[in-house]
């Protein structure tokens, strides 16, 4: 009695690890893509006031007008977008899945950088879109040049995130332009992802959003501010499909959490520089344990790196890592490869230490 679409998605392969991980005794757990520090207490305090001052009922379904008002107007000081439209989400996944449903049509082509966050190749799937997948390896780059051939007739969508989840790249303001040049000639629809904006660390944090009208941003308040259990985010760009993907939310998700969007002004005041540069420490710490051992790319942002396993034989190297309690992603949740796999290093500092001894020690002995 399942309907057939649920046959072009399966299981994540990051719930499958996070089921094993409850299986196993204080394992060394590198798996979980969120941060590990808490909520700022000026944001739960925002929350706790919301809750009682009665702020728990529906919302308008775009979300409340204070929120968008101070997220359109931060708009307008980053990129000079006069007046944005933007519809409160219930976290930045709500708002992809509301755009892919409004915009993308049976047949339609969505190009997508390979490695990819895990939920864009199945969502275009579920919408009937077919996923149309640009290799980026071995340096993860997503270039104009490398998109170019992909192109076709059936193109609607071209789909960026950076900084990238699993990679850590972060995209240069010129490869950006490049990319948007490209969407203009083909008068493509652009998705950013942007929702790890805050964790950049070598490079500035360049956006697709602001420069070519077409582009739909979408950011997210569970990275930056570690809310990833209260599904706040947003989506801005064009009205004519903010408006369409707020309808769809009316008949979906109705509306993002009240007293959470009261919290998310809050969390907008609040600054996190102390801990990003935390995180800026520990992917030093990760990449310096692992270089000598694995060929990786050194992630410029986010809170991944993304090694290739010896050999590039990722499911084998990663099923024994998990019997020596050490939690990683399999490359092939995220790309249509199997030769990598994924590290979260938002976690503790002799976490990371320890697990990186084991993965080093299991490289040596795999790879001779």
């Amino acid at each position: 009695m399942i309907a057939d679409r649920m046959k072009l998605i399966d299981a994540s392969g990051i719930r499958k690890v996070f089921d094993l991980a409850a299986k196993l005794t204080a394992p060394l757990n590198l798996s979980i893509g969120q941060p590990d520090f808490d909520v700022p207490e000026p944001v739960k305090e925002a929350a706790i006031q919301a809750i009682r001052d009665g702020q728990n009922r529906y919302t308008q379904t775009q979300g409340i007008g204070e929120l968008r008002q101070r997220i359109a107007d931060q708009l307008t000081l980053q990129f000079g977008v006069t007046d944005p439209a933007v519809l409160i989400t219930s976290g930045a996944s709500g708002a992809l899945l509301l755009l892919m449903m409004t915009t993308v049509n049976p047949g339609d082509e969505v190009v997508i950088g390979d490695p990819y966050f895990v939920m864009y190749k199945h969502l275009v799937n579920l919408v009937g879109g077919k996923p149309v997948f640009v290799d980026t390896y071995p340096d993860f780059r997503l270039t104009a040049e490398r998109i170019e051939p992909h192109i076709t007739d059936r193109t609607r969508m071209l789909v960026l995130n950076s900084p990238c989840n699993p990679s850590g790249v972060v995209l240069a303001r010129q490869e950006i332009d490049d990319l948007l040049g490209l969407a203009r000639r083909h008068d493509l629809l652009v998705a950013s992802d942007e929702i790890y904006d805050a964790f950049c660390y070598d490079v500035p944090y360049a956006s697709a959003f602001g420069s070519y009208e077409n582009t739909i941003l979408l950011k997210g308040f569970s990275k930056t501010w570690a809310m990833t259990g209260w599904r706040l985010g947003y989506a801005a760009g064009p009205a004519e499909i903010v408006q369409a993907m707020a309808m769809l939310q009316q008949y979906s998700f109705v509306c993002a959490p009240s007293m959470v969007q009261w919290a998310g002004l809050a969390a907008l005041e609040t600054d996190m520089s102390e801990a990003v540069a935390d995180y800026r420490g520990r992917r030093d710490l990760i990449y310096d344990a692992l270089k000598n051992d694995f060929e990786t790319v050194r992630p410029e942002g986010a809170f991944y790196i993304f090694p290739k396993a010896p050999g590039g034989r990722a499911e084998a190297f990663v099923a024994e890592a998990i019997r020596r309690n050490v939690l990683i992603i399999p490359g092939n949740v995220f790309s249509e490869r199997d030769t990598h796999f994924r590290i979260s290093y938002a976690a503790g500092r002799e976490t990371i230490e320890r697990g990186a001894e084991v993965l080093c020690t299991l490289a040596r002995e795999m790879g001779a």
